[in-house]
Parts: C-alpha cells; structure tokens; sequence
C-alpha cells in the first residue's frame, strides 16, 4: 500500500473490481493504493468498532449507510490498537463532526493510519452488485496521474484472494496478556486471539473473568498453563481452512472437557474440531442489523455480524461426532446459515456472530452469562 495526506478530498479516484467494473469517485483518507476483498456493512452506526475489527483485516468495506463520519472519532470507541480495514468506500461523508466525545474527524484519522479511501460512489449500486456477484478482490487508485483501466485491473487480478488466507497470526497479540477481572475474581478464562475485539475480554471482566489473552500459536500447554476455568477461542479473520493450529488446541480442549466459547472465528473452529467442513459464503454477513434464532429457547435477536466463511453442519439433527452429540443452536433468519453450535455431552458452545456487539445491538449479551454459568456448574 502506497499512501500520501495531502487534499485528498479533491483528488480523483477510481474503484476496481475484479470482474471489470470500475466505479469513480474522490479519496477519501489517504491517497494512494490499496487492494483487498470488497465486501459490504450494512450497520447505520459504530463505523469506528468496524474499522478497528481485526477481523477486517485484508477487506476493503463498503458502508450502505449513505452519511458516514458524523461524529468523528474518538479515543475511547476503538477495538483495537489501529485499523485494519485496507480500504474504505462511502457515498457521502460528514462535513463536520458532531460529538461530545469527538477528537478529530473520520478523514483525518483514515489520513493518519494510511487508509485508502474513496467517496462519491454510488454505494448503492457497488452493495447490490456485490450481492449479485459475491464478494470480490478490489483495489482504489487515487492520485493526480492514474494508471490505465487495463493496468489496474491486472494489478487487482494479481491479489491474493481470501479464501485460504492464514491471516489470524497477523492480527492477533504476540505476547500473551491479563484482562483482570471488575470487582470480585470469580474465574479464570484463557482466551486464544485469533483476532479479538477489545469489547470481548471486558465483557468477561464485568462478569468476574480474569482473562489470559493468549497469542494465534498458542499450545495447550500455554492454554492450561494459567489453570484456565474455560477456555475462548475469539474472531478473526481469514479461511478457517487453514487454522490447523488452533483446530488442535481447541480438540485438546474438548478431550480434557473443560467449558468451552467459541464466538465467530472461534465458531468455525469448533465446527472443524467436531469434524464438519467450512465454506465461503457468496458475500457474507457484516453489519449490527442480522436476525437470528437461539433455537434452544426459540428467541429472535437482533445481532453484529462480520464473517465471510460458515460451518457447514446440517440444521434439523443431532450429529455424533468424536466427542459426543452436536446440534446447531442459532441460525440466520436471512439465509439459514448456521450461527451456533453447541454439544449435548459436555460444556462446549459457540456463535458465529459477535455477543460483545460494540457498537450493538445487546441482544445477545447472555451468552456471557451462559459460558459462566458452565464454568459453575463445572465447579459444583
């Protein structure tokens, strides 16, 4: 990625997909080039946690919301270190920021990270197409002197697409850290970053959670070395395909029966430890608006999704696998894609949506509540 700060707001810039269709517009953040998957976010709101979601590591975001960067950004909000989205598209954004907690504008932080952008676009249209065609490789061009459209389309063509991407190890902490628990210490949870948002470990916290944040190449034995309670495995990003290594903690974890999380990547990872297949879907689920259904208590909530993969096990039956009954728990309203999985026999489950929901909807903020009330009962 190529990046400069100068009047970007004025600098033409071109969006290019790679089947060929190109949209145009102006940058917006920094000027250069960049490349990524395009997919698309469908939240009105909380553009700042999505931005700093490791798990949109290697993505170019597309906002359907037509108004982005209303109330700037601020020092509190963010779910990790810096962003990690790799490009940015909106339509229209704010012209001034207006927020109490505001420190500087969506412009200038994109600028002062080195995000490539562009605004103008008929997001619209690039959403539906999206849609249409699934999710695609993509890069933005900015700048005084563009390449030809045949240039850039090959220099898009030349990307690495995602699935089979082994990108967790990139995102995630190289050293391991504590989240100490708020108030009173009533368990300890080592938790495996694959990716993780900030919001995640401090959910635990608010519950007694004394969380070990551990790194991607974590081993069981430096999973059980901090005499975990339960064990998470977080988000992140990539094809879960390739993540061997966590499969095989996560399978040491489910022989020692110790209670088990799982949210969104770590979703796809149980589902590969119990034995099912994952496969990429045509554009995904991102967004704080997607519907699901806790089928164990026939409850609808409304959840925050960011995931381009999902767990291919089947919905109306129970599954032997090698460590004892399995049933899907949740499942998407929109396209029955599965959503949860939990296990008959012993303390295991997950989601394949975000419960911590920074910047919402809360809906789903029990099944914090529930992997505590594994670890109780494990205790008793």
């Amino acid at each position: 990625m190529t990046t400069s700060t100068r009047g970007a707001a004025k600098v033409p810039a071109v969006l290019v997909l790679e089947d060929g269709r190109i949209f145009r517009g102006r940058a917006y953040g920094a000027v250069g080039e960049t490349f990524g998957e395009a997919v698309f976010s469908t939240g009105m709101t909380g553009y700042q946690e999505t931005l700093t979601d490791p798990s949109y590591h290697r993505q170019v975001v597309v906002m359907t919301a037509p108004h982005v960067g209303n109330t700037g950004v601020n020092d509190e909000d963010p779910e990790s270190g810096r962003i990690w989205v790799s490009g940015y598209v909106v339509r229209d954004p704010a012209r001034v920021s207006s927020n109490w907690r505001s420190r500087r504008s969506l412009d200038e932080e994109l600028r002062s990270q080195g995000v490539v952008g562009i605004q103008g676009v008929d997001t619209r249209a690039l959403t539906r197409h999206l849609r249409e065609s699934g999710a695609m490789r993509v890069g933005i061009f900015s700048g005084s002197a563009l390449p030809d459209e045949g240039t850039m389309l090959a220099e898009v063509r030349q990307q690495p697409e995602m699935k089979g991407a082994n990108l967790s190890a990139e995102v995630a902490t190289k050293e391991a850290y504590v989240v100490p628990a708020i108030g009173e210490k009533k368990f300890t949870v080592a938790a495996v970053d694959l990716g993780i948002k900030g919001m995640t470990p401090h959910r635990m916290a608010e519950r007694g959670i004394e969380v070990h944040v551990l790194p991607a190449t974590a081993t069981a034995e430096d999973v059980y070395a901090v005499q975990p309670d339960g064990v998470f495995f977080s988000n992140g990003p990539g094809d879960p395909a390739t993540a061997d290594g966590p499969v095989a903690v996560m399978q040491a974890v489910l022989e020692r029966k110790t209670p088990l999380f799982g949210i969104c990547f770590g979703n796809q990872i149980l589902g590969r430890a119990l034995g099912f297949g994952t496969y990429k879907l045509k554009y995904g689920h991102r967004g704080i608006n997607q519907p699901v259904q806790d089928r164990t208590t026939g409850k609808v909530e409304v959840t925050a999704h960011n995931h381009g993969f999902a767990v291919d096990a089947p919905l109306d039956k129970v599954s032997d696998t090698p460590y004892g009954r399995t049933e899907v728990s949740h499942v998407c309203l929109n396209d029955n894609v599965v959503e949860g999985l939990q296990l008959l026999d012993q303390p295991a489950f997950s989601v394949q949506y975000h419960p911590e929901a920074a910047a919402g909807p809360h809906d789903a903020a029990y099944l914090f509540d529930r992997f505590v009330s594994l670890m109780e009962a494990e205790r008793a």
